[in-house]
This record gives structure tokens, C-alpha cells and sequence, in this order.
């Protein structure tokens, strides 16, 4: 009998250890305020996902509880202000509602009012009522709400201070092209250009003057072709090429401005050869693939419409770093200026935290603002500190504060010994002071085969400028050595000449005796 009590305590005594076990990870986990559904990963030089911990952590939800009662039906878009609002289009609603930066309510308006709070009219007298809008961006250089107003086919422009009308946009008459004008997303340079993008427009991005007035298209969204088709059509008659499919530019989906005043836009059609752009003003697509993979999100999933990323939105500070928001996982991909994969997180599910349909995504400082359309949540997510350190350790750079940037990222480092990009960022800080050597150590590290060599272009350059009299010196006795050489040499064929030349004569000389 005790034999039998002896292993039955042994039997619970493991039941109880493997359940401790169990819950141990998850309390560790939720110790620090953060999910586990925000645990992120990155890619290495081979491809193969590195796990690291949460960059992000959930800190507070608005949802139709904040609103006071007005009814919220989805969340199709949401932007942010520097002061900390954040705005929030309901497209089936047909409103845009203003929460503050702690998600309290402030404004929502569906009938559009002067600044004096009455009723605004049209030309023809009728009430200004937005009717399923898309988009909203907001211009902090000119203090203005741009809204676009997708059933109406205009743009709303309103008040930052008292979201009264400035004016309204509409088609502009001299709108050339197939391109009907149906405003879904919208951004606003420094220089007051409208740039509105139209979903499923081949046409690229439509861009008007301040006063609404039509500059032509732009960006340039380069359609992927099969080798199959380009042989085909390159030995087909100009008969079998009319009948031919065409081959049109992927539409844009989303756009937004960076803090250089670049334009940043995302594609998820499957046929373009590029996912995320940075346009410069001839609308070519500038941006910097400087990592261990490209800019596409899961690299595994790559060239799958069903499993691959796709991209809804963009966001990026005025540092450079960008946020993509992707709509087939539920993920988040961080990537800096270079284009080098900070984290990627988030997914799919039930959970707290988790996303059904993610719509939009919007920086606030350091925090990200996320909207999901049909659970129909805004999420603001907080950086964690190894978040808070990976992204102070970016933007220090980014500005030059180089000892700054160091001890970010040797803080990231601190939290995650395996984290390439910390490592990488290291080196970039040794190599803008000319310290080759130490960020070549570094860079390989980071396994960051890119800038390894642009450390090992400058450590070479400085080896031979700092061995250059040695260098000439050495160069300076092979050169005399050659010479020397062919000198000798020559000395010899010279003598061996006279020999054989002594020894003919003096042959010829016995055969005439």
C-alpha cells in the first residue's frame, strides 16, 4: 500500500510540475502588461525566421463605447494629428469621428458646418453630408482635414481647429483619361499637392493643384510579366497581339507622406513587381532594400495571392520607419530607412489583441494606431521597452546622434542578444565615425552583408593610406628588381652572343686552314 500512495504522490506531484510549467511562460508573459500574440520575429540573411520578443504591447481600445452613443458601424481608415487626435472614418456610417490621444471622444460629424456651427450648402443649396468615405488625411502645414467624400466623387476640406468647411473638390474638369473620379485615400505634400488615389485606377495616382485643379498622373507601378507571355508576344503578328489580354498597371491601394515629403504608397495586386514605393517627384520608386530580404513582408509566401502579404495601409514616422499593415495575416511589419526588417507581429484570431479584418494603421509618436473594420476596434498599441529602445535607436541615427543611437541599440541588444538589426545598427554608428574595422565586427554580426562591404571599401582605403609610403617603397624595389632583372638579363644574352659569335669565327677561321 505505501508502495502504490508512493507512486500515486509521485503521479501528482508531476501533474502538478508539468501544470506549474504550463502557466508558467504565459504568466511571465503577461507580467509585463504585454501579449503574447504580439511576440514578434524577424528574417536572417538565409531566410529563416528569428523569434524575438514583443516590440509592441496593447494599451488601450476605442471602440462604440467611447462614441457616447453615436452608432459606429466599421472603421475603414484612421489618421493622426501632432497634437495627438486621432481621426476615424466610419464609411458605412458615412462619419468621421475625433478622439483624443487617451480614445475619449471629441467630434463626429456626418452633416457638414461652417465654422460658425450652421449648416453648410453647396452651389446649389443643397446640405453638405458625406456619403461613404474611404479616407482622411490630415495637413499640419495648412491646419486642414482633407476628407474623401468616395460617394459624393469629392474631396472635403475642413478645419483642423473647428471642423468647419474650407471647401469642397470636386472632378476636375480637365481630367484626362479612363480614371473616373472616385477619391478612396488621399495625402498632401509640403508643396500643397493633392495626390488621390482611386482603387482599381491603372493610371496611377491622381495629382491635383491646391485649388483642385488637375497636374496629371503619377507614380510609376511596374506590372510583372511572364517570360511565356513576352516570348509569345515577341513572335506574335500585330493580328494575334490585339487579341492578346492586355497588360495593365497594378493599382495603388494606399499612400501616405513621409518626413522628407515623399510620397509612400502599397499595391496588394499580384501582378505588380513591387509591393511598397517611395516615390520621388518624377514618381520613380525610390525606396531602399538594404536588408537581409526585400520589402515584401513573409518572404515564404512570396508570389501566392492567397497566402502572401498584402498590404492595405502604410504609415512611417518622420525618421524613416514604416509600418505595413497587412491584411492576410493580421501582421505588422516594421521595417527602418534602409529597408532592413525590424519586427513583424501580430495575426488572425479571437484572442485580445488579435485581428479580424485590419483596415488602417497610423503612428502616434512612438505608438501605433490600428483599426479592424468589422470587429470594429481602433488598437493603440505602446512599444515595449525593447520596442522603445529598437526605435529611439533608429530615429538617433536617422538624425545623426550617433552616441545616442549606440546606447539604444546596445539597450536592444541587452533584451535580445540574437537581434540582427541591433547589431547592424551598431555597426552603421562605427561606420559614420570612420571606425571600419570595429563595424565590420559588427555588421557581421548582424550577418548585414551590404554594409559589411561598404565598411571593408573604407577599412581598405584606410589600410593602404596608412601603409602608403611602405606600399611605395616596396613597389619602388619591385620595380628595381624587374629592372634590375632584364638588365642582367640582357647583359648575359649580350655576353652569350659574343661567345657564340668568338666560337662561329674561330670555327670558320680552322675550316679555311
Amino acid at each position: 500500500m505505501r508502495k502504490k500512495n508512493g507512486s500515486k504522490r509521485i503521479k501528482w506531484c508531476a501533474a502538478f510540475l508539468a501544470a506549474g510549467l504550463a502557466l508558467a511562460p504565459a504568466q511571465a508573459q503577461a507580467s509585463d502588461g504585454s501579449s503574447y500574440v504580439y511576440n514578434g520575429y524577424t528574417y536572417d540573411f538565409y531566410g529563416n525566421a528569428k523569434e524575438g520578443p514583443a516590440m509592441f504591447q496593447l494599451e488601450r481600445t476605442i471602440s462604440a463605447e467611447n462614441l457616447n452613443g453615436i452608432p459606429l458601424s466599421g472603421v475603414n481608415d484612421v489618421c493622426t494629428s501632432e497634437d495627438g487626435r486621432i481621426f476615424m472614418i466610419d464609411t458605412i456610417e458615412s462619419r468621421m469621428n475625433v478622439f483624443d490621444s487617451n480614445g475619449e471622444y471629441v467630434y463626429s460629424t456626418k452633416l457638414i458646418r461652417t465654422a460658425d456651427n450652421k449648416i453648410a450648402l453647396d452651389e446649389n443649396g443643397n446640405q453638405i453630408m458625406l456619403s461613404a468615405p474611404e479616407g482622411v488625411f490630415i495637413h499640419e502645414k495648412q491646419q486642414e482635414i482633407y476628407i474623401a467624400d468616395t460617394g459624393n466623387k469629392r474631396i472635403v476640406v475642413l478645419d483642423m481647429e473647428n471642423y468647419g468647411l474650407l471647401r469642397i473638390i470636386n472632378a476636375p474638369e480637365e481630367l484626362i483619361g479612363v480614371t473616373d473620379f472616385v477619391p478612396s485615400k488621399l495625402a498632401v505634400d509640403l508643396a500643397d499637392r493633392i495626390y488621390v488615389v482611386v482603387q482599381s485606377s491603372y493610371e496611377g495616382i491622381l495629382e491635383l493643384t491646391r485649388e483642385g485643379e488637375f497636374a496629371g498622373y503619377y507614380g510609376v507601378n511596374t506590372p510583372m510579366v511572364s517570360l511565356v507571355d513576352y516570348f509569345w508576344k515577341s513572335i506574335a503578328s500585330d493580328e494575334q497581339k490585339q487579341k492578346m489580354a492586355k497588360t495593365y498597371a497594378p493599382a495603388f491601394n494606399n499612400i501616405t507622406l513621409d518626413g522628407e515629403g515623399f510620397i509612400m504608397a502599397v499595391t496588394y495586386d499580384s501582378s505588380a513587381s513591387d509591393m511598397v514605393f517611395r516615390l520621388n517627384s518624377k514618381g520613380e520608386n525610390v525606396l531602399r532594400e538594404e536588408g537581409n530580404t526585400f520589402v515584401v513582408g513573409d518572404i515564404w509566401s512570396m508570389g501566392s495571392s492567397s497566402t502572401g502579404s498584402q498590404f492595405v495601409d502604410i504609415a512611417v514616422t518622420d525618421y524613416g520607419t514604416y509600418a505595413l499593415l497587412d491584411r492576410t495575416k493580421g501582421r505588422i511589419f516594421l521595417y527602418n530607412f534602409d529597408g532592413e526588417m525590424l519586427n513583424a507581429f501580430g495575426s488572425l484570431g479571437n484572442l485580445k489583441g488579435e485581428f479580424k479584418t485590419p483596415s488602417s494603421i497610423a503612428w502616434m509618436g512612438n505608438k501605433l494606431v490600428v483599426s479592424d473594420s468589422v470587429l470594429k476596434y481602433i488598437y493603440i498599441l505602446t512599444p515595449t521597452a525593447f520596442g522603445q529602445a529598437v526605435l529611439e535607436g533608429n530615429e538617433k541615427y536617422y538624425f545623426g546622434d550617433w552616441d545616442e543611437a549606440l546606447v539604444s541599440f546596445e539597450q536592444a541588444l541587452a533584451l535580445n542578444a540574437n537581434y540582427e538589426a541591433a547589431y547592424s545598427g551598431i555597426g552603421k554608428n562605427y561606420l559614420m565615425k570612420d571606425d571600419y574595422e570595429t563595424a565590420m565586427y559588427y555588421f557581421k554580426m548582424g550577418n548585414n552583408r551590404v554594409f559589411y562591404s561598404k565598411a571593408y571599401n573604407g577599412y581598405r582605403g584606410e589600410w593602404l593610406e596608412g601603409h602608403f609610403i611602405i606600399i611605395m617603397i616596396l613597389f619602388v624595389l619591385l620595380v628595381a628588381a624587374v629592372v634590375g632583372s632584364e638588365i642582367r638579363y640582357h647583359k648575359q644574352s649580350r655576353r652569350k652572343a659574343k661567345a657564340a659569335m668568338k666560337l662561329r669565327n674561330s670555327r670558320k677561321g680552322r675550316a679555311e686552314e
